[in-house]
């Protein structure tokens, strides 16, 4: 089944293999996509990726949440983005911008010194105390992520992807936990998933109705039953998939429950795809395609995944850094990818792997 087809919307992916979005800190610091994006992307291609996710493109400059992280918060993105989009359309690959507000995990520079989100709930892990957001802040980020929308379809993009998961601002929206609002963006599940169905809506009017709009979103916050998590996680995705979502991508953890998104120490069939039964949950409920992350390494649990009805589709970000070839090589015979799960490709001077011969 790996090497099977599926569509998307009117999106046809020629395998179930997800470039998941990753962070590579290549871009230029006012969030330019460079060259050498184009490159890592054009590389997935060459080496049979179904579907590149790119790394996370802030929405407005206040949603920026890291040193080197891509934007998309103004058209003259639209040229650099559009020649990577080309470079990955010689091959059969698909390519899909994820689209982010840091929210209460953005960076706090003089510019915006405070960071928001939808309630003021102090982020225990960096000590950031954000300001609760306005109704006209509220408006103008759909907009922003409206307009984002806009610049991904005329750059080339085959799709997007909102980041409602890991914490950043979307995702502050869904989680009872960050969102504690009383007003019709907080309380019911309909209200606290409002934020994303305005921004499909608004979306649509500027890219029409075929552009396909995905979703990654948090299962789990990670810390138990004062954040979100089961069985509330498979009313968000249903809600998402009302507000017009045609795909979801599974993940979960926000960093104050510590390393729950990239574990380490993934060296055993048992220790991988540690958010399936979210997945599986969220897959029996839903009529559009799901996507598994979560510390896949080995052909076989992939099988699995799709198999016993866990997902639709599998999405590798560490494993990818390592061997960008690894699609390749799983058709060829190879069993299990080569990552360690030790998080070193996770360096600010660019995503690489620091143990295998290939580096991205």
């Amino acid at each position: 089944m790996l090497f099977e087809s599926i569509d998307i919307k009117n999106l046809h992916i020629p395998n179930r293999f997800v470039r998941s979005a990753t962070h590579e800190w290549l871009a230029e610091e006012d969030g330019t996509p460079t060259p050498a994006i184009g490159d890592l992307y054009e590389e997935l291609a060459k080496y049979e990726i179904g579907l590149i996710i790119s790394g996370y493109s802030y929405v407005n400059p206040s949603g920026k949440s890291s040193p080197r992280q891509q934007g998309i918060y103004d058209d003259r993105f639209i040229g650099p983005y559009s020649t990577i989009t080309e470079r990955v359309h010689k091959y059969t690959s698909k390519i899909a911008l994820q689209v982010v507000h840091g929210g209460r995990q953005a960076l706090v520079t003089p510019e915006y010194p405070r960071t928001m989100a939808p309630s003021a709930v102090k982020d225990t892990s960096s000590g950031k105390l954000p300001k609760a957001m306005t109704e006209e802040q509220i408006l103008a980020t759909i907009e922003d992520f409206a307009r984002a929308v806009h610049r991904a379809h005329a750059s080339g993009f085959d799709a997007v992807q909102l980041h409602v998961a890991h914490g950043f601002l979307l995702s502050s929206f869904i989680s009872p936990y960050t969102n504690r609002r009383t007003d019709e963006w907080g309380g019911s599940v309909e209200n606290r998933t409002r934020i994303i169905a305005e921004i499909i809506r608004c979306a649509r009017e500027l890219v029409g109705e075929d552009f396909p709009i995905m979703a990654k979103m948090n299962a789990t916050d990670g810390f138990g039953d004062k954040g979100l998590d089961a069985p509330e996680c498979v009313e968000i995705a249903v809600a998402l998939e009302r507000a017009g979502v045609c795909a979801i991508e599974v993940s979960g953890g926000i960093s104050e429950a510590g390393e729950v998104v990239s574990r380490r120490g993934i060296n055993a069939p048992g220790k991988e795809a540690y958010f399936r039964d979210y997945a599986r949950m969220i897959r029996r409920t839903v009529g559009i395609p799901v996507m598994l992350v979560g510390g896949l390494r080995s052909r076989a649990v992939m099988e699995e995944m799709l198999a016993g009805g866990y997902a639709d589709m599998v999405s590798l970000s560490r494993p990818l850094i390592r061997e960008p070839d690894l699609v390749v090589k799983f058709r060829e015979g190879v069993q299990d990818a080569e990552c360690t799960s030790c998080n070193g490709c996770f360096d600010e001077d660019g995503v690489r792997c620091k143990h295998g011969s290939r580096a991205v």
